[in-house]
């Protein structure tokens, strides 16, 4: 039952869900009472932070709240994952927007049912000279950004698009065509 429960977690297996119930049964009773009140403590303290939409227990999240970051720019992104990515980076000081998914008809996603409504009064409300759109470089992710980039065009604002394309250490040969596609539009000067 243990191991099942495990399972549900995205990326666990059957071997990662059993050594994680192996691990809970050799817990004392102690250190099993802080983890089932830290996963409890967790689901009922985080929501959404009421200025962008990334997780917090806080009414804003860490980043909303720093008042160092450059609000002129907005990068919109699928989930609060997006922003940990781009968190660990510590090159990018704009602020986000989380969407809360992507539009996907298939899995009965709408436009209305993201975090969009908010999304052109943060562009006016901080001077924004720029929106950067992170979605992921899916069919959903590319309907999302394009829906996007059509809402706010009329604002004037800039509107950018994360390049895709090749990985480091990835041979050109082994690219797929759309990958190689998106390698040549994003290139740079050197």
């Amino acid at each position: 039952m243990m191991v099942e429960a495990f399972r549900r977690l995205p990326g666990v297996g059957r071997k990662s869900a059993e050594r994680m119930a192996f691990g809970v049964l050799d817990m004392t009773p102690e250190q099993v009472e802080s983890f089932v009140s830290a996963v409890a403590g967790a689901r009922s303290s985080i929501h959404a932070c009421k200025e962008c939409g990334n997780i917090t227990a806080s009414e804003l999240c860490p980043i909303c709240s720093d008042e160092g970051r450059d609000r002129t720019i907005i990068c919109v992104v699928e989930d609060s994952k997006a922003v940990i990515s781009f968190e660990k980076i510590k090159e990018y000081n704009g602020i986000y927007h989380v969407l809360g998914g992507v539009i996907s008809p298939r899995s009965g996603k709408a436009p209305q049912d993201l975090n969009l409504a908010s999304l052109s009064e943060r562009i006016r409300e901080n001077g924004a000279t720029e929106v950067m759109i992170a979605t992921n470089a899916t069919v959903e992710g590319e309907t999302t950004a394009m829906y996007i980039s059509r809402l706010i065009k009329p604002t004037g604002v800039k509107i950018t698009r994360l390049a895709y394309g090749i990985p480091v250490g990835a041979d050109i040969e082994y690219a797929d065509k759309l990958t190689l596609l998106r390698a040549i539009e994003g290139r740079r000067e050197f």
